[in-house]
């Protein structure tokens, strides 16, 4: 096993696990929204660019979003934030969605993930750019047949993500009437429904060309130290986001995102 390699690989994830940490604690954005096109560009700059990278990154991320969201559902449960009921109501619909997603995943190659993972990136981009916390579709979270569509669409587009609940759910959430500081932590509780069976699926869907420490496609190295680094950081950008205005670096970050977005799309199609 090439040492210099290893070295690279822990040198750009501790970087990446510092960045999506301070990212997630200052905007309160899912770190897997980082992640994602993080991952894909260092693990092609390691020359590990084969049909199943961007399986790959999809998988690492909702791997770290097991322990992400679990810190961060516990944490805002001793607040009294989280809305348990919500959590019980939409978990069996987001499960279904999330093995749908994995399923559709595995399937896939890197050009068409890609691809949706770009189109995807732009709508939520866009609504961190220009969303307003008074819009509303309801005055209280849908139930009967659009809670049945909404659950699993919730999971399914989260998992084609590689994401966590927070990018989905909080609107959904916000649009339905729920607080802001309540839908952000209830969001958390979504990533624990969403990551677990998912990271279940990309565990036993193995991978061809894939960096050392793989299993199936979950990558224990960028794992361990993202996750490292993401502990340490996240708490430095919860403390930054009281000192300063987050709203217009949400926005500024919403444009980033597009950027990110359109470029991976521009790789699809040359």
């Amino acid at each position: 096993m090439d040492t210099m390699l290893l070295v690279e690989m822990a040198a750009l994830l501790l970087a990446i696990g510092a960045f999506a940490g301070v990212l997630a604690g200052l905007l309160g954005v899912g770190g897997g929204i980082v992640l994602v096109p993080a991952f894909y560009y260092a693990f092609v700059a390691l020359g590990f660019d084969g049909p199943d990278v961007m399986r790959l990154c999809l998988g690492t991320s909702l791997a770290t979003i097991i322990v992400t969201s679990v810190r961060s559902v516990l944490s805002h449960n001793r607040k009294g934030a989280v809305d348990w009921g919500i959590l019980r109501s939409w978990t069996v619909g987001i499960v279904v969605g999330s093995v749908l997603g994995v399923l559709l995943v595995s399937q896939l190659a890197t050009g068409a993930l890609q691809a949706i993972f770009g189109i995807l990136a732009i709508v939520v981009g866009v609504y961190m750019m220009l969303g307003r916390n008074h819009w509303r579709l309801g005055d209280g979270m849908p139930t009967g047949l659009p809670r049945v569509i909404l659950s699993p669409l919730l999971g399914f587009l989260s998992v084609l993500m590689g994401i966590g609940g927070g990018s989905f759910g909080v609107p959904v959430m916000s649009l339905y009437g729920v607080p802001i500081h309540r839908a952000v932590a209830t969001a958390a509780g979504f990533g624990v429904i969403i990551a677990v069976p998912s990271v279940a699926g990309f565990l036993l869907t193995p991978m061809r060309d894939a960096p050392p420490f793989t299993f199936g496609s979950v990558n224990g190295i960028a794992f361990l130290l993202v996750i490292a680094m993401t502990l340490i950081t996240a708490p430095m950008g919860a403390a930054l986001a009281h000192r300063i205005d987050a709203k217009p670096l949400k926005r500024v970050f919403g444009g980033f995102l597009i950027i990110v977005a359109l470029n991976m799309l521009r790789k699809v199609l040359i």
